[in-house]
């Protein structure tokens, strides 16, 4: 496992979030919570010191593969077919056939990325990455399990700051591209807003770090999130969206439990 490095995202006032950490002492959970106002600069949340930290992805990298896929054109669409290929047995049956990009985010399916990640080859994804500005830029030499294993790390504050700028369409790539994975990210929405986000676990289905990052857009507003933590057994796995879902609530967004 890769040491912590703390991350050098651009600085931000931080306001503790006390409603958000008695949300994590209450379940037990060693992990953090940040949410960031871009409009205003600012971060709220839980736990500034590990919100700083980075860590591996895992399957929250799904968001950066599939716009590289598209902006790179290793895929045309997020519908276009990828083949499933995989060493082992599946983590989940749902995953052992062909699927696009749409319907493969929804379920996590890690072969598919994989074999888009294959697609995408080495030197396009470590110019693209470093283009993107995405945690410590560090893909390493295995295109398929960088974001799985390492060497690629990032902070939930990296993740926000990252997350904002999809949300509003700013990164360095085609736009069409960032609102076709901004299409797919959709979770929930209501009247007046909308939940975009992602889960991750490193290591599933054992003890690892577990994601779970996205953004609100609410009355035109946008305010970008991102929660990690500890997952000691596969029963902490569903906290990564209950825990972030009611500190969303905690701190007056809609998407909450």
């Amino acid at each position: 496992m890769l040491p912590a490095l703390l991350a050098q995202a651009s600085l931000a006032a931080w306001d503790d979030a006390p409603a958000v950490s008695a949300l994590f002492e209450e379940a037990g959970v060693s992990g953090t919570f940040v949410l960031h106002d871009a409009a205003r600069g600012t971060d709220r949340g839980h736990d500034e010191t590990r919100a700083r930290t980075r860590h591996v992805p895992a399957s929250t990298f799904k968001i950066p593969n599939a716009l590289i896929g598209l902006a790179t054109g290793a895929v045309t669409s997020v519908d276009e077919t990828l083949p499933y290929r995989a060493d082992g047995p599946a983590f989940m049956p749902e995953w052992e056939r062909d699927m696009g990009l749409r319907e493969a985010i929804k379920l996590s399916n890690v072969p598919i990325f994989q074999a888009l990640a294959r697609r995408i080859g080495l030197p396009r994804m470590r110019d693209l990455v470093a283009r993107l500005d995405y945690g410590n830029h560090d893909v390493g030499s295995v295109v398929d399990r960088f974001w799985l294993d390492g060497p690629l790390a990032i902070s939930a504050i990296e993740q926000t700051r990252f997350l904002a700028r999809l949300a509003s369409a700013t990164l360095p790539v085609a736009a069409d591209a960032q609102r076709a994975v901004r299409d797919i990210l959709l979770v929930d929405s209501g009247p007046g807003w909308k939940l975009y986000a992602k889960t991750g676990w490193q290591h599933a289905p054992g003890a690892g770090v577990g994601w779970w990052v996205g953004w609100v857009e609410q009355d035109g507003v946008t305010s970008a999130f991102a929660l990690n933590m500890d997952i000691r057994t596969a029963e902490d796995a569903p906290l990564r969206i209950s825990l972030g879902r009611a500190s969303l609530a905690a701190l007056g967004l809609p998407g909450g439990p």
